[in-house]
């Protein structure tokens, strides 16, 4: 039998842990069930991992990365509008494709919280990776958004997509979910409109709002006056 490189034997020992804690939960997450969910010799995920907090660290990691890659690939290059529009359909859709990730994510930020700061680290990074993104962003108008603003909208993608991830894993209603996405991009239509003074979905995608009454008190926990 072909030996496997130790990069990518510790590569499919992480993808598995994310499948297993999915799964399982965190607490759930045996170093034995790892390794027999990779195929692996349990003194093997022992080798490449010294202790499973070293290799949960490695699953911190690679999470981090994947929610990087998928917000520069979301990223359109446009107005500050447009641009946070895209960045938070992307990662939506991603956790509608990608049920597992979105799962140990959560799983994983509360374990992170209760063991140290892993889970403030990824948040950070995520944060930066946005403001890479958004610095330097006019809106539609061509106004420059002042720090401070890009921030709030960084924070408002980042409940927003927050809030439609735990309601995805509870209710597992692919359908129903799909139509939210259009809700959750709504509400942050909503926010820029009274934030940074021009909305509207882009022509073509339009977006069904609620009738004015229902979507005020909708939105009223995330206007900034």
């Amino acid at each position: 039998m072909a030996r496997i490189p130790a990069a990518e034997r510790r590569a499919e020992l992480v993808a598995a842990a994310v499948r297993v804690i999915a799964a399982h939960g965190v607490d759930g997450a045996t170093t034995r069930r790892i390794a027999e969910e990779a195929n692996a010799p349990l003194a093997t995920l022992h080798y490449c991992f010294a202790t499973k907090e070293v290799l949960f660290a490695a699953v911190f990691e690679y999470l981090a990365g994947e929610y990087r890659d998928v917000l520069h690939r979301s990223d359109v290059h446009s107005d500050a509008q447009n641009t946070a529009r895209g960045l938070l359909r992307g990662v939506l859709e991603w956790y509608l494709e990608n049920r597992d990730f979105g799962a140990t994510i959560l799983e994983l930020i509360s374990w992170g919280q209760r063991e140290g700061e892993q889970a403030e680290v990824v948040y950070n990074e995520a944060f930066a990776t946005m403001r890479t993104i958004l610095a330097g962003t006019t809106t539609a108008a061509g106004r420059p958004v002042d720090p401070e603003t890009i921030d709030q909208l960084i924070y408002v993608v980042s409940a927003l997509s927050d809030g439609f991830a735990l309601n995805w894993l509870v209710f597992t209603d692919a359908a129903v979910a799909r139509a939210q996405v259009e809700l959750t991009v709504g509400v942050l239509d909503a926010w820029m409109a009274a934030n940074l003074g021009e909305a509207g979905a882009p022509a073509g995608r339009p977006v069904d709002l609620a009738p004015e009454p229902d979507m005020r008190s909708l939105v009223s926990w995330v206007r900034m006056d």
